[in-house]
């Protein structure tokens, strides 16, 4: 059996103000109905002989990860959550001892949750080929076979064939100009470089001693102390501060004899700017990719995408990106969408909130929307999912009152239970201890007004929880 193991770690910052640190753009429905995140766990489920998956995620989506698996009907993967992102090396190596618990033998297929697949076939055409050479104790990439002169992607060049399955591999190449990836393109033995791997755990741990010994030796050591909560493997935060950051190129790839590649055309894109988004997207007539509530008098090659509530109205341009969120709007010029990450940096740099959530926030008892914001007071749109609860708690410095719109709401409010139905409302004084359940069928939504004097999102004392935040 082939352990996939999807690597959910990244946030997606080019995407931004669609992806943010708190939703990444791998838990976002940005090419269908499903996230990319389905897409690869379905894509690999798809294929021959695959086991359950490991999933490689920040505590902060842990959520995420259980219930967009659990809408697939994927039961029984292993979540390993990091404490802290230390790139690519250390997370395979995680999943690399995970695997080996239950089988030695095990052979991992390595792929980011974020990459966009067009033809599956012959993804798994090249999966039977790489499984091949993995099991005679290869390190095998998947270089895709390039459209162009790509100055965004790093390549790698091809040695010699290796049983007409794959190649060893001659070199890594990082990002370059484009005089240079012109010149990879026209000697037809460069490929880009995917990100996505297959090799057997025990193959990729002994590299990783050799070539990253202080990386090895950390991993285990952190890993050998986890503990599992509900459905999650967590990693002993103390013990994992102590590995070094490195991707599995820098780590292990460039430096083991065991690398080998396998070339392959499959629609393959890591959807790695709203460009790529746009070049991956089917277009109208004039070029145009428009999402949602979108009209368009002669714009042409566009990227347009509106928010729930709110018209976009393009008008005479070209080459254009405007991404509308409730609290966000970016414009660009489809040449400078790599270019995102700036804005990004400044809302870092000035203290801002909007690179790290959206208005809406989603929790796993439901989600929060932000309707309205002043200097002591606050105006949310609360959803609770059927059966869900959210934490017994209280709050220091503000009181709340919710209003029931919809449904019926179990109320615990320090010493008493009550049920508060459509139409009612209840009053949660400055320090009382609380819950909100939903007994219900249906889900439940009421209207929040909290009042204080502050009314941050760290006011809150969890004293019971039952998704383990207490």
């Amino acid at each position: 059996m082939i352990v996939p193991v999807i690597l959910s770690g990244g946030s997606g910052t080019r995407l931004w103000p669609l992806s943010r640190q708190n939703l990444p753009k791998q838990f976002l429905a940005l090419t269908g109905v499903s996230t990319l995140f389905q897409q690869t766990i379905t894509r690999t489920c798809a294929l021959d002989g695959m086991s359950t998956p490991i999933v490689v995620c920040s505590e902060d989506h842990r959520f995420l990860v259980a219930e967009q698996l659990q809408e697939l009907g994927v039961g029984g993967a292993s979540i390993i959550l990091e404490p802290l992102p230390r790139n690519t090396a250390p997370a395979i190596a995680l999943a690399a001892l995970q695997a080996l618990q239950a089988d030695p033998e095990a052979v991992l297929l390595v792929l980011p949750a974020d990459h966009l697949i067009g033809d599956p076939s012959s993804f798994g055409e090249a999966v039977n080929k790489a499984r091949f050479l993995a099991r005679k104790g290869w390190l095998v990439t998947f270089g895709i076979r390039p459209q162009g002169p790509e100055t965004g992607f790093g390549y790698i060049r091809r040695a010699e064939s290796l049983d007409a399955n794959g190649y060893k591999v001659g070199a890594f190449v990082e990002k370059p100009d484009r005089p240079s990836a012109q010149s990879y393109v026209d000697s037809g033995t460069y490929d880009w470089n995917s990100g996505m791997f297959m090799f057997r755990a025990a193959s990729y741990l002994d590299e990783l001693q050799c070539h990253a010994p202080n990386i090895f030796e950390t991993v285990s050591t952190a890993y050998a102390q986890h503990r599992t909560d509900l459905d999650f493997i967590r990693i002993e935060r103390d013990a994992f501060v102590a590995v070094p950051g490195n991707s599995i190129d820098y780590a292990v790839m460039e430096k083991t004899d065991r690398a080998a590649i396998v070339p392959v055309s499959c629609g393959w894109s890591d959807i790695g700017s709203w460009d790529a988004l746009w070049a991956a997207s089917q277009h109208d007539g004039d070029g145009n990719r428009l999402e949602g509530d979108v009209m368009s008098v002669d714009s042409r090659n566009c990227l347009g995408r509106s928010s729930e509530r709110r018209l976009v109205a393009l008008l005479g341009v070209d080459d254009l990106v405007v991404i509308d969120t409730p609290d966000v709007t970016l414009v660009a010029h489809r040449e400078r969408v790599q270019d995102v990450k700036k804005l990004v940096d400044q809302l870092k740099a000035a203290g801002r909130s909007e690179h790290i959530s959206h208005r809406k926030v989603y929790r796993p008892w439901g989600s929060y929307d932000s309707i309205d914001l002043g200097e002591r007071f606050q105006v949310k749109r609360i959803m609770v999912k059927p059966g869900a609860a959210l934490s017994l708690q209280k709050h220091h410095h503000r009181a709340e009152h919710w209003i029931v719109v919809s449904g019926t709401a179990e109320v615990t409010r320090d010493d008493e239970v009550y049920l508060v139905g459509e139409n009612q409302s209840t009053y949660l004084p400055l320090g009382a201890v609380h819950r909100l359940r939903n007994l219900g069928k249906i889900p439940l939504e009421l209207i929040e007004v909290q009042s204080g004097s502050y009314l941050g999102e760290d006011d809150i004392v969890r004293i019971e929880d039952v998704y383990g935040r207490a």
